[in-house]
């Protein structure tokens, strides 16, 4: 027989989190949770994950009052994971309800609220089932969020299916919130194989939205205003900017008891000590999906050919990599990018443009080079190049999967890094700029602080009722 798992009696208030199981959703989700206790440090949470991520982060620093419960695997083998994306995602949407719908018997008190990652959407089922009140949480940008939400605007208007290799410079204008987009851009330019399964389980999360309480964004009022505007006139439920979700509070300070340090005795930080002011090239392309071995031999040759110091997160073959590069910089398996960052040595930043990577680089004000994958990271790229004027693309081919050469690398890197050049100097000034804008944002009074409290006051009122 299962006991039930009992909440502290610290007050009438229960929540329950739920990400969906990845890195790039996990942190965010953490986070919320910590900013909430933040401004409320009474509210039990009760944070759920599976088996896998139990053992990946159970023993992280957080606050008392998170408690994790877990729920088995989807798929066991990471292996299986990383080489087909489609079925796992597919085991998200259908083998993770009834555990965690099992879970919420055994939980006393009764959760409250629910903030459920908005990709789970089988959460709003569950809970609207139990007459729980849900927070849906969308761990990506608002832009990218009333992109799919419009996305079928592209076969009302017969640009779907995207011809890419003939339409992909093509751009569009009427998807609102956003400016004009290249088709190239847009999410799973195609439906068939596993970009079209991508696409459709993307889509369909969607619509759940509307049943939920409210919806939450990971982001700032200030730098998606157009998109976030354009959502509130479509939904019904209040949307709510609760800030970058980052290990950070207030004006340029990092949380450092949120962060972990396990690899703190890999010296890079003394290396970037070493660097003259704005010098190293930060590069870090992701933790999940990865792009092809001879690309990444490209980019290590490029990097010595360019002769720019650099500090290169890669969970690869991080020796062999370090030979061709030479010795102007540090090929590593991992590092605390959020402090690398903010460091006066780093200069630049070469991104995936995954939207925690993407949050993280405007708030330390540093400009991108950027080199996208897939979902929701060629729009990122749009947004930092064409919106904002805080990066440059690597590839600007409309045949995104193209090889790029180490000679193009080369140069572009070390264009990027000219201390002393009037483009690298606008962009500079111009992430500072942005960073200024985001800082106010996320500063007491901010609208992030608004944002917050404006939740924080739905969740005492669900608790209440």
């Amino acid at each position: 027989m299962e006991h039930p798992i009992q909440v502290p009696p610290t007050m009438a208030c229960h929540v329950v989190a739920i990400p969906y199981p990845g890195r790039g959703h996990v942190n965010p989700m953490m986070n919320l949770c910590k900013l909430l206790l933040h401004y409320n440090p009474n509210i039990p949470v009760t944070f759920v994950i599976t088996e896998e991520w139990l053992h990946l982060i159970g023993s992280d620093p957080k606050p008392d009052n998170i408690r994790f419960a877990s729920i088995p695997n989807v798929i066991p083998s990471e292996h299986v994971r990383a080489n087909d994306f489609a079925s796992f995602l597919e085991a998200v949407m259908t083998k993770m309800e009834a555990p965690f719908d099992h879970l919420l018997d055994r939980l006393q008190p009764a959760p409250t609220i629910i903030i459920y990652d908005t990709y789970l959407f089988w959460v709003v089922r569950v809970a609207n089932r139990r007459n729980i009140p849900v927070a849906s949480f969308f761990p990506m940008s608002a832009s990218f969020f009333a992109v799919l939400k419009h996305y079928h605007l592209l076969e009302q208007n017969g640009h779907f299916p995207i011809k890419v290799s003939e339409d992909g410079d093509k751009r569009v204008d009427y998807i609102p919130g956003n400016s004009s987009i290249r088709l190239l851009d847009f999410p799973y330019y195609d439906r068939s194989g596993q970009n079209g399964k991508l696409l459709q389980r993307a889509l369909d999360v969607i619509p759940w939205v509307q049943k939920t309480q409210c919806l939450l964004f990971a982001s700032i009022y200030e730098l998606e205003s157009q998109a976030i505007d354009a959502l509130k006139q479509e939904f019904s439920i209040p949307i709510y900017t609760i800030g970058p979700l980052i290990p950070y509070i207030g004006k340029g300070h990092i949380d450092t008891s949120l962060t972990n340090n396990n690899h703190a005795g890999l010296g890079y930080f003394q290396w970037l000590d070493n660097q003259p002011s704005g010098s190293v090239l930060y590069i870090s392309q992701g933790s999940f999906l990865s792009i092809s071995s001879e690309q990444i031999d490209e980019i290590a040759a490029g990097l010595c050919d360019s002769g720019v110091r650099f500090l290169w997160i890669y969970r690869g073959e991080a020796s062999r990599l370090k030979v061709i590069c030479g010795d102007r910089g540090l090929v590593l398996p991992w590092c605390d990018q959020l402090r690398v960052l903010q460091h006066p040595a780093v200069g630049g930043f070469w991104s995936h443009c995954g939207w925690n990577s993407t949050k993280e680089g405007i708030l330390c004000g540093v400009p991108f080079l950027t080199s996208p994958i897939t979902m929701d990271q060629p729009l990122d790229s749009k947004y930092i190049v064409e919106d904002w004027k805080v990066g440059w693309k690597v590839n600007t081919d409309v045949k995104r999967d193209n090889l790029i050469r180490k000679d193009a690398i080369a140069g572009t890197v070390k264009r990027f890094m000219d201390l002393d050049g009037n483009e690298a100097r606008d962009m500079k000034r111009r992430s500072r700029e942005l960073q200024q804008l985001c800082q106010n944002a996320v500063a007491c009074g901010g609208s992030c602080e608004t944002n917050m409290n404006a939740f924080l006051a739905l969740v005492l009122q669900q608790a209440k009722s």
